[in-house]
């Protein structure tokens, strides 16, 4: 007999009507290639973890989603398998955004791929570690920016002569502002500044 956690019972039957299927589909096919997996919740979301956390499947309020913990270290010739995305992109999980089971790969592959990761997990293998750089973006000037500077020969000679980090200070200030109100004050700010030769941190400067 399958381990059931009721906690994984309850998120699914809370679920919207078009999920629920596509969660118990999931669901049954991690217990058959994994029957020893061990269901929990975490971050909200059912998990299934065999030796170390495997695989999460999650609904919500249009579609659902489907993750291995280590993706990128799972053999995909068919390319079904996607970055992980928690903001900003199609959907959270590797297979995009489920609206049915038609939109999974064929339950064999799914099978295979979960296979994948319990070896992945048995043998200890870990994902690399992420690679930190201190190396930041650059910002590209607005063109309200650069018509401001153009019209005070002093400000734009001081900008000019700034390092990177101090024209990043100033571009982030500006560019941040959420209101044009603000932002048009805070360019008035910097264009008074910056004919005055100061950095935009000067004020916290001894």
């Amino acid at each position: 007999m399958p381990k059931i956690d009721e906690r994984v019972d309850a998120y699914i039957a809370k679920a919207q009507p078009f999920a629920q299927p596509i969660l118990i589909h999931l669901r049954k096919l991690i217990h058959k290639a994994c029957p020893d997996v061990q269901e929990t919740i975490k971050w909200g979301f059912a998990s299934f973890d065999y030796k170390g956390p495997m695989v999460s499947i999650a609904a919500f309020k249009q579609h659902c989603a489907f993750g291995f913990w280590k993706h990128s270290l799972i053999k995909d010739p068919e390319g079904f398998i996607q970055e992980r995305s928690n903001n900003g992109g199609e959907a959270m999980g590797n297979f995009g955004r489920i609206t049915s089971i038609k939109d999974l790969p064929a339950d064999k592959i799914i099978i295979d791929y979960i296979k994948q990761a319990m070896k992945l997990n048995e043998e200890g293998i870990k994902l690399p570690p992420k690679v930190k750089t201190t190396e930041k973006k650059e910002i590209e000037m607005p063109d309200y920016f650069l018509a401001s500077l153009k019209e005070n020969d002093l400000a734009m000679k001081t900008f000019e002569g700034f390092s990177p980090s101090h024209k990043r200070e100033y571009l982030e200030w500006i560019t941040e502002a959420k209101m044009e109100e603000t932002r048009k004050k805070r360019m008035a700010t910097t264009i008074e500044w910056l004919t005055e030769g100061k950095p935009r941190n000067w004020k916290y400067k001894k």
